[in-house]
C-alpha cells in the first residue's frame, strides 16, 4: 500500500491548473453507450476511478482510442452484451461507484442491464433508490438476486412519464436522464439535481440529438428521440480541486494562481472560502490567492457563530467540507461545520485532533472548529486516508504542519486527484511517494 511522506511548513508559490472534473467524466463516459457513433471527450483526468471505468467500457466491446494525453474517443457500435452477465463484469462494477450510471444507457439502448451493488468511498449510505425508482417509472422491471447481490434490469420500450425524485441525487438524475432520452414520449423530472456536471451532461446529450429543456433548473423536460449521434465534448475543470487549492494556499500562507477555473461554474465556493477569511481575486478565468499570514472567520450579522453546511447545488458541495474544516483549524475564530449529506465524512477529525487541532466532534454530522490563528502549528502525524476528500484534507493539514507526516492508503487520493504530488512539488511542497 502506497504512502506519502510530507515535510510540512514550506510555502507554495506559482501556478497550478485544475484537472478535468471526475464527477462529470464518469457521467459523460457512460453516455457514450447511447449511440453507435463516435464520441470524443477532452480534458479527461488520469485518475484511478476514471481509468477503471474506461477499461470497463473497453472490456464491454466499446472501441476506445486515446487521441492525446487527455482526449479519448468512444464508439459503442459492437457492445458485447454477454460480457455484461459475466462474473468478471459484476465484480468490477461492485468496486467502482460510477458503474451504476451504466444502467440508464444500457437499458435505454439495449433493453437490459446487470449491476452489482457498487463500491467506492466508505462515507455513509449512498442510496440507489432514486436511480432505480426513476428508471422503474420509465417502464423497466427490476429483479434482485439476494444470493449474488446482483440487480437485473430489463425493458422492452421505455415510456416517458412525470416523476418527482425523492432526493436531488446527481448520479440518480444523470442515470434517469440517460434512460429517458431514448424513451417514447415526454419525461418530466422534478426535484432534479442541477449541478454544473449534470448541466454538461444534458448539453452533450442535446448535441447528440436529444431534446432536453430546463437545463440548470430542478425541472427537466425530455422529449424522447429514436436515436442519438456522435459529438465532441470538453469536460469542465474540477471545482473540488479548485476549492482544495484555495484551502491549501490559505492554510500554508502561500501565494498561488489557479488557472482556467471556469469561474462562472464555481457557484458559492469562492464566497464560502471568503467567509473563512481567505482573500482571493478573480483575474479573468483565473483565481489569485495572495499570501496572508492570518485569516479571520466571519460571524453572522447577529454575532452568532458561523455555520458552514453542505446542500444540493447551488448550495455548497459536500466534497469540500473536509477541506474547509481543515482550513478553519488555522483561522482566527470558531465555526460549526455541518455535514448534512453523509454521516461518516467527519470521522477523520480524530487525526486532526492528534495533530493538535482544536475540534469538538458533536455527532457524526457536526464539528465545531476553534481556530489557532497560526499562533501555533499543527504537529506532523501518522495518518490513514479513509476517503478521497478526507485524503486531500489530511494532505493540506500535513503541508502546513510542523515536522514530518505520513499518509497511508493514498490510493484513495489517487482515485480523485491526478499526479497530485508532482503538481504540488512544482509549487514548492515537499512530498515523497513510498510504494
Amino acid at each position: 500500500m502506497a504512502s506519502f511522506v510530507i515535510e510540512g511548513g514550506y510555502k507554495l508559490h506559482g501556478e497550478i491548473t485544475p484537472q478535468g472534473a471526475k464527477n462529470e467524466v464518469l457521467q459523460v463516459v457512460c453516455a457514450t453507450l447511447l449511440t453507435d457513433e463516435e464520441v470524443t471527450i477532452s480534458n479527461i483526468p488520469n485518475i484511478l476511478d476514471v481509468n477503471n471505468l474506461i477499461q470497463l467500457l473497453r472490456d464491454m466491446g466499446v472501441k476506445v482510442s486515446k487521441k492525446s494525453v487527455d482526449t479519448y474517443s468512444f464508439q459503442a457500435d459492437d457492445v458485447n452484451l454477454s460480457y455484461l452477465e459475466s462474473e468478471e463484469f459484476l465484480t468490477r462494477c461492485s468496486r467502482l461507484r460510477g458503474s451504476v450510471m451504466l444502467v440508464g444507457p444500457l437499458v435505454a439502448r439495449f433493453g437490459r442491464a446487470m449491476i452489482a451493488k457498487p463500491g467506492g468511498d466508505k462515507i455513509g449510505r449512498r442510496r440507489l433508490d432514486t436511480h432505480f425508482l426513476g428508471i422503474q417509472k420509465l417502464g423497466a422491471s427490476f429483479n434482485y438476486d439476494t444470493a449474488k447481490g446482483v440487480f437485473t434490469i430489463t425493458s422492452n420500450q421505455m415510456k416517458g412519464t412525470y416523476m418527482l425524485l425523492d432526493e436531488a441525487s446527481v448520479t440518480g438524475t444523470a442515470n434517469i436522464v440517460m434512460a429517458a432520452v431514448l424513451a417514447e414520449g415526454k419525461t418530466t423530472i422534478y426535484n432534479a439535481a442541477c449541478e454544473p456536471y449534470l448541466q454538461q451532461l444534458c448539453k452533450m446529450l442535446n448535441r447528440m440529438g436529444a431534446k432536453i429543456s430546463g437545463i440548470a433548473s430542478n425541472l427537466l423536460t425530455i422529449e424522447g428521440v429514436k436515436s442519438l449521434k456522435g459529438c465532441t465534448h470538453h469536460v469542465l475543470p474540477d471545482m473540488i480541486e479548485v476549492g482544495s487549492f484555495i484551502g491549501m494556499a490559505g492554510m500554508t500562507s502561500s501565494e498561488i494562481t489557479i488557472k482556467n477555473v471556469s469561474y462562472d461554474n464555481l457557484g458559492i465556493i469562492p464566497d464560502s472560502f471568503r467567509r473563512l477569511g481567505i482573500r482571493l481575486e478573480q483575474r479573468g478565468d483565473d483565481i489569485f490567492i495572495p499570501q496572508q499570514d492570518h485569516y479571520e472567520i466571519e460571524s453572522f450579522i447577529d454575532g452568532s457563530i458561523m455555520t458552514i453546511a453542505d446542500a444540493p447545488w447551488p448550495g455548497l458541495t459536500p466534497d469540500l467540507l473536509s477541506v474547509m474544516l481543515v482550513v478553519a483549524t488555522q483561522a482566527k475564530g470558531s465555526v460549526l461545520i455541518h455535514q448534512k449529506m453523509f454521516e461518516s465524512r467527519l470521522f477523520f477529525v480524530d487525526k486532526l485532533i492528534d495533530m493538535g487541532a482544536q475540534i469538538i466532534l458533536c455527532d457524526p454530522h457536526r464539528a465545531v472548529v476553534i481556530g489557532h490563528d497560526h499562533n501555533f502549528r499543527l504537529r506532523g502525524g501518522n495518518m490513514t486516508s479513509p476517503d478521497i476528500r478526507a485524503g486531500i484534507a489530511l494532505l493540506i493539514a500535513a503541508l502546513s504542519a510542523e515536522g514530518i507526516s505520513r499518509i497511508h492508503n493514498i490510493e484513495q487520493i489517487d482515485r480523485g486527484y491526478q499526479n497530485i504530488e508532482q503538481r504540488l512539488t512544482a509549487l514548492g511542497a515537499r512530498i515523497t511517494r513510498i510504494e
